[in-house]
C-alpha cells in the first residue's frame, strides 16, 4: 500500500478537534474542520484559510522559457508582464486537456507554474517530453519545498494588511508581489484563488508554513476567519463555476467543450493541440459544459446520466445543493444542441429520471 503524502501543516490539523481526513490524489488532507456549510459561509461572508500545499509548483527558466511556454500552453504568455499571472491549460495534440494551471511571470526568463496535485508527476513528465532537447530551458520541481496557503473572502485583504507593510490591498486580480515579508515570513503573494471570492495565495518555504498559518489565524480571528477544508473549497469553486480536473476537465474533454475558450488563443501562433482545437471550433463544438438546476426533488452528482428526447446526451460533472443559494445545482457536459438556457433535461438519480433545466452560470458571482 502506497503511503499517503502529507503537507507541512498536517501536524496542525489536530488543533481543530477531529477534522475529517481523506485520501485526496495520494495526499492525506482535511475535508472539513467545523463543517462544510459553516466553512463555506465563512468564506462568502468573512474569511477562510486553506492549506493547499499539495499543489505542484514548477520553475521554468532560461532564455527559451517564454517561447517554450507559448508552445506548451493555450493562453498567450507574451501578454504577461513581471508580477502578473494568468490562467491557462496544457493540451495533448488531439485537444484533450493535460491539466489546467497558473503561469506566474517572475522575469523575462523565469516563470513559475502551479499545477494540480494529482497531476504533478504526469505534468512534469509531459513538460520534459516537450523540451525536444532544448538546452535553453530548465525545469525544476519545487513542490516539496513550497507550501501554499490560501486566504479567501471579503475580509482577506484587511486581514493580510495587518501582517505586512506592503500594499497588498492595491494588488489587482492575477497580480503578485514576488518576495515580501508577511508575519515575519518571506512570501510570494498573489491575488488569486479558487473560491469565487476576493483573496490571496501565499507561496512560502515549507519550513515556514506552520508559523505563518498561526499568524494568519490569529490576525483573522477578530474578522471571523476560520480554517477550511477541501469540502468547502469544492462547493465554493462549484458555485463560481471554476473547473476541477478529473470532473469538468480531462484528457477526453477539450477546453472549448469545457467553455474555457477565452483562455485558448488560436491567433497567437502554434501551440500543442492548436490544430485540433481550430478544427473543432470550425466544425462546431460538439459538447458544452452547462449549468443545470433540478426542478424535481433530487441532487445531481458527478457521473449521473443526463437525458433529453429519451436518449442520453451527457452526464453531470459536479453537483450539490448550493450552500449559498439553497438550490440543487449541477454542472453537466452535454450535447451542444441542448445547451441553451431554459432547455428541459432529465437527470437519472438512483434509477429514476428527474426533471431539470439548463441555467446560466456561474451560479454565484460576487459583487
Amino acid at each position: 500500500m502506497t503511503e499517503l503524502k502529507r503537507t507541512p501543516l498536517f501536524p496542525v490539523y489536530k488543533q481543530y478537534g477531529e477534522p475529517r481526513i481523506i485520501d485526496f490524489g495520494g495526499w492525506e488532507l482535511p475535508v472539513q474542520f467545523y463543517g462544510i456549510q459553516k466553512e463555506h459561509e465563512a468564506v462568502r461572508q468573512r474569511a477562510g484559510l486553506f492549506d493547499v500545499s499539495h499543489m505542484g509548483e514548477v520553475m521554468v527558466e532560461g532564455q527559451g522559457a517564454e517561447a517554450y511556454l507559448q508552445r506548451l500552453t493555450t493562453n498567450d504568455v507574451t501578454r504577461l508582464q513581471d508580477g502578473q499571472a494568468q490562467y491557462s491549460l496544457m493540451c495533448y495534440e488531439d485537444g484533450g486537456i493535460v491539466d489546467d494551471l497558473l503561469v506566474y511571470r517572475l522575469a523575462a526568463s523565469a516563470f513559475m507554474l502551479v499545477i494540480n496535485a494529482s497531476n504533478t508527476e504526469n505534468d512534469l513528465a509531459w513538460m520534459k517530453r516537450q523540451l525536444a532537447g532544448d538546452e535553453a530551458v530548465k525545469l525544476t520541481d519545487i513542490s516539496r519545498q513550497t507550501a501554499l496557503l490560501a486566504l479567501q473572502g471579503p475580509a482577506a485583504a484587511s486581514i493580510l494588511s495587518t501582517l505586512t507593510k506592503e500594499p497588498v490591498e492595491a494588488l489587482r486580480s492575477f497580480a503578485f508581489l514576488p518576495d515580501i515579508e508577511v508575519g515575519g515570513v518571506r512570501a510570494l503573494v498573489s491575488r488569486t484563488g479558487y473560491t469565487g471570492e476576493d483573496g490571496f495565495e501565499l507561496y512560502i518555504n515549507a519550513s515556514d508554513a506552520q508559523a505563518l498559518w498561526a499568524r494568519l489565524s490569529e490576525a483573522g480571528e477578530p474578522s471571523g476567519l476560520i480554517v477550511c477544508g477541501l469540502g468547502a473549497r469544492d462547493t465554493l469553486r462549484f458555485e463560481a463555476r471554476l473547473p476541477l480536473y478529473g470532473q469538468e476537465l480531462s484528457s477526453a474533454v477539450s477546453p472549448l467543450e469545457a467553455s474555457l475558450g477565452k483562455f485558448v488563443k488560436l491567433d497567437k501562433g502554434g501551440f500543442i493541440g492548436r490544430e485540433a482545437l481550430a478544427r473543432q471550433k470550425e466544425a462546431g463544438i460538439p459538447r458544452k459544459l452547462v449549468g443545470i438546476e433540478m426542478i424535481d426533488r433530487g441532487i445531481p452528482r458527478s457521473h449521473y446520466p443526463v437525458y433529453a428526447d429519451d436518449r442520453q446526451i451527457g452526464e453531470v460533472t459536479s453537483g450539490t445543493q448550493s450552500p449559498t443559494l439553497k438550490r440543487n445545482l449541477g454542472l453537466a457536459l452535454i450535447d451542444a444542441a441542448f445547451a441553451l438556457p431554459g432547455t428541459e433535461v432529465w437527470v437519472e438519480i438512483r434509477g429514476k429520471r428527474l426533471k431539470a433545466s439548463v441555467v446560466p452560470t456561474p451560479f454565484y458571482k460576487r459583487d
